[in-house]
């Protein structure tokens, strides 16, 4: 038996020991995920002054604009202000846009946008900490309705007033507790007159009538072997992913197509005889930019992404995306990997193409310039939809063509409802259609400051800018990168406000939020000229002081 005094002596040494071990770091605002939304959020918080730190599970911030989507999707320019206008017009100084009378660049490279986000971030004071994932199980620890701490994979932990979930998958939200849902609602769910299962749609569709099967009389690959459910029925399905490839028709700046590790040419059995019934129909052979998407951006560069019935959107594969393990998703995003660099080396070699499609495909190659530690393909998988969260407030069809404003606005959308197809299939008639896509234009919409917000008695203190609040048919408008800004520039100004007033972010004062986020260029109302205007009224002001 230990004496007295040992007792005390070993107590001692417990004692300074653990005074010894530092604290985990207390911030005002904690951001998990670097997308863009990500960045801007982490921003506008620490110009508002607080203690603001940005966690991203990988190696790189600014998702999809740093990672191949350089062809911004604006729909009506005019309705891009504030911080998301502030990165376009950063960019367009990078470009040195002032020599063709402009100010912006809505085309930007990755290699461009990537230092502009890091650099606000820095000028910001926000600590950037890369490869910090979120603990699988048990990441979150709420009391009394508020998320008090997060713990990352290292064992890292993080405290703060406020949390931010800003990444494509929602992770954080859904170990909060936080309801959320995904795939598709029925019509009859919110009254969606898109919603559910497609009818026939006329776009990325199969021009000519195929045979689905094979010379066995099996299904060809790439096509489901499902039934499909009646236009309007609900499902778990999602919209399609891909890579945006950054392809490079300079020979000096270009990395030829990789061999993929195993080439399976019957995997675009269905190409092939899509790209003979079509040179038929046509009477000359398919174009580089009628089976991809090719969209010129600086340098030579291209912005390579779907386009027509088989291309780089791997249709059907993203279905297990949301909800799966961390193990699961990787093996999803090497799959879509694999099924890219294959596609590619089947436009590039496989003798089913035609001599002119394959001569214009081996004029381009990867850019040498981007992606420098990915072999020179994207870091970005494409999750264009996954988790959506169910919150105070659910955008729906309604709020995007008929309710066009709100009490508590905080931005603007005006993309078209835009989901890319959701699986291909055989259909009444034996042959193979697409299903799922939707391409609806709508008017110039205002964003409620609802859709960042969880339900109250859920969780007061998280913000949701990525996988904000809405329906299918109404994320499909909103999901697009600017948005993403726009939305985290409110959500950083929210949690500024919340922590000062010591509420829960349900309570702010949404008409002081939006009078705040117009002093600093955000745009609530469409005006065809407005843009101009706030680049003249902001230029060399940028960044705006905090407050």
């Amino acid at each position: 038996m230990k004496s007295p005094a040992c007792l005390l002596a070993c107590a001692a040494l417990c004692a300074t020991t653990a005074a010894a071990q530092p604290a985990p770091p207390a911030y005002d605002l904690a951001v998990y995920g670097a997308t863009a939304g990500g960045v801007i959020t982490a921003v506008s918080g620490a110009r508002m002054g607080l203690k603001t730190v940005l966690l991203e599970p990988r190696r790189h911030v600014g998702g999809m604009v740093t990672g191949g989507l350089s062809r911004t999707d604006v729909g009506r320019r005019e309705v891009i202000g504030g911080y998301a206008l502030e990165f376009y017009w950063r960019a367009g100084n990078a470009y040195d846009m002032a020599q063709y009378l402009q100010e912006v660049s809505w085309l930007v490279e990755p290699k461009v946008a990537e230092p502009i986000l890091l650099k606000m971030l820095k000028d910001a004071g926000v600590k950037l900490v890369y490869n910090q994932r979120l603990r699988e199980k048990q990441g979150v620890t709420k009391a009394n309705g508020r998320v008090q701490s997060i713990t990352m994979e290292s064992g890292e932990q993080y405290t703060a007033k406020v949390f931010a979930d800003c990444t494509y998958e929602g992770d954080l939200m859904a170990q909060a507790g936080v309801t959320f849902t995904w795939g598709r609602e029925s019509s009859a769910e919110y009254g969606e007159s898109l919603a559910g299962v497609r009818g026939e749609t006329p776009k990325h569709q199969f021009l000519v009538d195929l045979s689905p099967r094979g010379e066995n009389g099996k299904l060809l690959p790439e096509i489901s072997s499902e039934t499909v459910a009646a236009p309007g029925s609900a499902d778990r399905k999602v919209q399609a992913y891909n890579f945006r490839l950054i392809l490079s028709h300079d020979p000096a700046n270009q990395v030829p197509y990789p061999q993929p590790a195993s080439y399976d040419a019957a995997r675009f059995d269905l190409f092939a005889r899509l790209l003979a019934a079509m040179e038929l129909k046509q009477g000359r052979p398919s174009r580089l930019g009628e089976v991809l998407s090719v969209i010129a951006i600086p340098n030579r560069k291209a912005d390579i992404n779907n386009n027509g019935a088989f291309s780089t959107d791997y249709i059907g594969k993203s279905w297990e995306y949301p909800n799966a393990t961390y193990a699961r998703r990787a093996e999803i995003w090497r799959d879509h990997e694999e099924y890219t660099k294959q596609l590619l080396w089947f436009l590039a070699h496989d003798s089913r193409v035609p001599p002119a499609l394959q001569k214009e495909a081996n004029e381009w190659g990867f850019a040498k310039d981007e992606f420098l530690d990915n072999g020179h393909f994207p870091n970005q998988l494409y999750i264009r939809e996954a988790r959506r969260m169910v919150g105070e407030y659910v955008m729906s069809q309604k709020d995007i063509q008929t309710a066009l404003t709100k009490p508590d606005p905080i931005g603007m959308g005006s993309y078209n409802s835009d989901s890319h197809n959701i699986q291909r299939i055989v259909n009444a008639q034996g042959f193979v259609r697409n299903e799922g896509d939707m391409q609806v234009a709508v008017q110039p919409y205002q964003i409620p400051y609802r859709v960042l917000l969880p339900k109250r008695n859920e969780v007061q203190n998280l913000l949701v800018p990525v996988c904000f609040s809405a329906t299918h048919v109404a994320y499909s408008t909103l999901r697009m990168e600017p948005q993403y800004m726009i939305l985290g520039q409110a959500a950083g100004f929210a949690a500024a406000m919340a922590i000062r007033k010591g509420t829960a972010v349900q309570d702010v004062d949404t008409a002081a939020l939006t009078r705040t986020l117009v002093e600093h260029g955000a745009i609530l109302e469409y005006k065809p000229t407005v843009q101009g205007e706030l680049v003249n009224r902001f230029r060399g002001k940028w960044p705006p002081a905090a407050k």
